[in-house]
């Protein structure tokens, strides 16, 4: 599904401790996520946003975590069971062109696209298929890197999730990147 997709060693780069400094996943993630949501999070990589997800979400909650590396899952995996959170956290493999996400229709109270879209070259396609996971009141929220990607970039990715079913809500300045919450139509 990507055109370039996150190389393995970046996803370790990705869990030094030190990014919380610049990136809280409490801060970003926690005035959206309460006890007992179901969240999404595609391109979950190596789980830096998914464990403290999986904590926000408590124990009747589920995170449903997806990426194209089995790799990336399998370090996610390890992670998981050692922070006895694994029971909160369904582990899944993006399948080619799709993410698979079918059985989710309805279920999903957020989506939450953390430093992915630059990596999604059909992004109307990604956009209908969370839309379809999302509950009538879902929200979806979508963060990118400036480095990565220019204020031009973001802003047409927002209008292919607008043609997709999705209205801004806000922009979030709780990011250090770009980002907007979406909800669904």
């Amino acid at each position: 599904m990507a055109r370039r997709v996150c190389p393995l060693w970046v996803g370790y780069f990705l869990l030094n401790p030190l990014r919380k400094l610049f990136e809280n996943p409490n801060k970003i993630l926690g005035p959206l996520v309460r006890p007992g949501m179901t969240v999404l999070e595609p391109g979950c990589a190596m789980g830096f946003f998914t464990l403290p997800l999986a904590h926000m979400v408590g124990p009747h909650g589920q995170v449903v975590a997806v990426d194209l590396q089995p790799k990336m899952l399998s370090v996610l995996k390890r992670r998981a069971e050692k922070a006895a959170l694994l029971d909160r956290i369904d582990l899944r493999l993006a399948e080619s062109g799709t993410l698979g996400l079918k059985d989710l229709a309805g279920k999903v109270d957020l989506v939450v696209a953390l430093h992915m879209m630059h990596e999604v070259p059909a992004q109307t396609t990604f956009f209908s298929e969370v839309r379809e996971t999302l509950k009538l009141e879902g929200k979806l929220l979508i963060v990118e890197p400036r480095g990565h990607v220019s204020r031009q970039q973001f802003e047409e990715t927002v209008v292919v999730a607008e043609k997709a079913g999705f209205r801004v809500e806000a922009s979030s300045g709780r990011v250090r990147g770009r980002s907007a919450l979406l909800a669904r139509m």
